[in-house]
């Protein structure tokens, strides 16, 4: 039976920034004890009054509950009231100890002199011209972003949204919605077309409407990149989306036609190419088939433009590089520098062990004696790092070497200010992707000499297409792959079992001699069981036994996010053992807390971070409403409302870890992640220990894994576009 409630917030429990679910403790005239509300309450703040409408029932493990079906907002009107509301983070620049300063000296009629009398502020101990400017700028922020929050609520809007829309759209934000819902499928973080349509349903958009359909094809090609594919078969991408969008086939076909006219689609006829399958069309987001065609075309400039720099005799070179490094190359090492010295591009694979860093020292050291223009690249952070570690030279991110600057429109380098470089080095290439190789080859010059270095056989890269494994497939390329692990890495355990998953056989399960091992694998039937281990592996016996910090040195790596070994709970349980506590930040359910591990899930140009970037929180300030984390010695402010970007990175999924290397390694391996037990993602967790990796799970899910050599195609047409035949 409904009833009415008010009462004043005294704390929030919990707060989902995606369903704007609330469980909140609610101080209640009459009453002695809290009352506990559960519902959706749009951006709860301690302090605030809530007139509700709901009713009383009875939570078989939290007892009794009122639960909100409708509320009123209302400002508080005692002191201390004020006092909380103030202080909540509510506006910016004003956290609890001013909010009592404020509050004290205004009482009552506090929240009037903010709005009307706003310069009286200045009365306040610590309220100088400056503070007062950013106060009043943030209480009038705060005041229409409330006013975009009702809107938005009011269509099926979460409160977490509202200040992403209203950032990108400012005072047009509800224009914008109303106009066109789906546009905050493309233009806002985390909002997706299923989101979009839910809105654009409560505001009277048709399910058979032709923005709707139009909307919802570009979605589903969006979300097949994010699975890989640069471009998707015609006939499967049409049945995808009727399913999906639950229309007539007709309505997707024309849909289809008219994004293709407008040219945010390109439809190509695939029978020219005789490589390819079945399909006889491909559909392509427009980026994606100019970028895929110009990275063939400046493949091809390469090829038959001539070096820059002038000839040397390959035999006197090796036997020149070998008495200046005091080494002896092997066959295929030497192979690799001939080929690097000679050709204008080059393709140099293999797996750790194998010898790449001695090929590419070799030829930085013969090429480097002709006084030639070097640089060295990787696609991530840590990935350049290594190389420079390894090298001795500057090695830079492949976004820092193209100079990406977000205000001047991208990457300052193109081929109208090309790169200053005779020979270009690229690591982890296995790692770049479509649209960064199409940004990378616009900048080489037709004259320098390119080297793409990686290891095939690990996973692809995680934006879409299969670069380097569709241009040595091509052929187009001189290509040398390495094989013989050198002696050195044979008396590493982690090098020898990566080979033998890569050539499918089981990893060397034998029990380690005591001190003189770096692979182990731990044998645990039940997930929960896994789970255990792994945080007793984590809190005390690696770093007891190897002396190694258990959050910067140890990483967990999961084939997958859910369940009870994925990484989203993993995350949970390893920030409970390593950083408990309370306080902190609560974000769409995740709790982040000072010194936690944390990961950015998506590039973000402006704050010169990007996926799979790790860094520690260093600080959080409720007042200005910011999280302050150090990437790399780096410092990065973020606003609360950019906490998405960011995920806790205790344990990470296989593919985020790729181009980076821990100290050590630990993968749950269980056949709860069934689906992803594949070979190349077990080679790939492996080989990015350094000193350590421990496997904790199933032998039968080990063997799943090592005899899966199928991985899931990748649409793509670039083999098809190099092959000289």
């Amino acid at each position: 039976m409904l009833c009415d409630l008010r009462g004043q917030i005294e704390r929030i429990t919990y707060c989902s920034d995606e369903t704007g679910y609330t469980v909140a403790k609610i101080k209640v005239y009459g009453r002695a004890d809290l009352v506990t509300v559960v519902g959706n309450i749009m951006a709860p703040a301690p302090g605030e009054v809530l007139k509700m409408v709901g009713e009383w029932v009875n939570h078989p493990k939290f007892g009794e509950q009122f639960k909100v079906v409708r509320y009123e907002s209302a400002v508080p009107a005692s002191v201390a009231g004020i006092r909380k509301y103030l202080g909540s983070g509510l506006i910016k620049y004003i956290g609890p100890v001013m909010a009592k300063r404020i509050a004290d000296l205004f009482g009552e009629k506090t929240l009037d002199v903010i709005e009307e009398e706003t310069d009286r502020l200045l009365e306040v101990e610590g309220i100088g011209p400056k503070r007062l400017d950013k106060i009043k700028s943030a209480w009038e922020e705060q005041k229409e972003i409330r006013e975009v929050m009702v809107f938005l609520q009011s269509h099926g809007v979460s409160s977490g949204y509202a200040t992403k829309i209203f950032k990108r759209y400012g005072q047009e934000s509800i224009a914008v919605v109303r106009e066109n819902p789906y546009r905050l499928a493309t233009d806002i973080f985390g909002i997706g077309f299923l989101t979009a349509d839910r809105i654009a349903e409560q505001l009277g958009f048709e399910k058979d409407s032709a923005l709707r359909a139009q909307a919802g094809v570009l979605y589903v090609l969006h979300q097949l990149a994010d699975e890989g594919h640069v471009y998707y078969p015609y006939e499967p991408l049409i049945d995808k989306c009727t399913e999906i969008l639950e229309v007539d086939r007709s309505i997707v076909t024309t849909a289809v036609e008219v994004i293709a006219e407008e040219e945010q689609i390109i439809i190509e006829n695939m029978e020219p190419l005789p490589r390819s399958e079945s399909e006889d069309q491909a559909v392509y987001l427009a980026g994606y088939h100019f970028a895929e065609k110009t990275i063939a075309r400046r493949i091809q400039i390469l090829l038959d433009s001539p070096k820059s720099f002038r000839k040397i005799d390959p035999d006197k070179a090796i036997a020149w590089v070998q008495d200046q490094l005091s080494i002896l190359l092997a066959d295929k090492q030497i192979e690799a520098v001939k080929q690097g010295i000679q050709n204008k591009v080059l393709v140099i694979t293999g797996g750790p062990g194998t010898g790449k860093t001695t090929i590419i020292n070799s030829i930085l050291k013969i090429i480097s004696m002709l006084k030639v223009r070097i640089l060295l690249a990787a696609p991530t952070g840590r990935a350049a790092k290594r190389m420079s570690e390894a090298t001795g030279c500057e090695a830079k991110t492949i976004h820092r070497m193209l100079e990406f600057h977000l205000q001047k429109g991208g990457f300052q380098k193109n081929e109208d200010d090309p790169l200053e470089c005779d020979l270009l080095i690229l690591d982890e290439a296995s790692m770049i992707d479509t649209l960064l190789m199409h940004h990378l080859l616009k900048a080489v010059p037709p004259q320098a000499t390119l080297i793409l270095v990686g290891d095939v056989n690990q996973l692809p890269s995680v934006g879409p297409g299969n670069v380097l494994k569709d241009i040595i497939a091509s052929g187009a390329v001189p290509v040398v792959e390495l094989k013989e692990i050198f002696r050195q890495a044979q008396d590493s355990a982690i090098i020898v079992n990566a080979h033998r998953i890569n050539q499918g056989y089981l990893p060397e399960l034998k029990k380690p001699v005591e001190g003189f091992t770096d692979f182990y694998f731990i044998e645990q039937n039940e997930p929960e069981d896994i789970l255990n281990t792994l945080l007793v592996l984590v809190k005390d016996r690696i770093p007891n036994r190897f002396r190694l910090d258990p959050v910067d040195d140890i990483q967990v790596l999961s084939p997958m996010h859910r369940g009870l070994i994925g990484a989203g709970n993993l995350n949970q349980e390893l920030q409970s053992t390593l950083n408990p506590g309370e306080g902190g930040l609560v974000r769409g359910g995740r709790a982040f807390r000072v010194n936690d591990k944390v990961m950015q899930i998506r590039n973000n140009y402006d704050k010169e971070v990007y996926n799979g970037d790790i860094g520690r929180i260093t600080r959080i300030d409720h007042e200005i409403q910011e999280v302050k984390v150090n990437m790399d010695g780096r410092e990065v402010d973020y606003q609360f409302s950019d906490m998405d970007e960011v995920v806790l990175a205790y344990a990470v999924s296989v593919h985020k870890s790729q181009g980076s290397e821990y100290p050590a390694v630990i993968v749950p391996v269980h056949t709860q992640h069934y689906m992803l037990l594949q070979r190349n993602l077990l080679y790939t967790a492996v080989t990015r220990g350094k000193h350590l990796v421990v496997l904790v799970g199933t032998k039968k899910a080990l063997a799943i894994a090592v005899k899966n050599d199928k991985t899931q195609k990748r649409f793509t047409r670039l083999r098809e576009r190099l092959s000289p035949d």
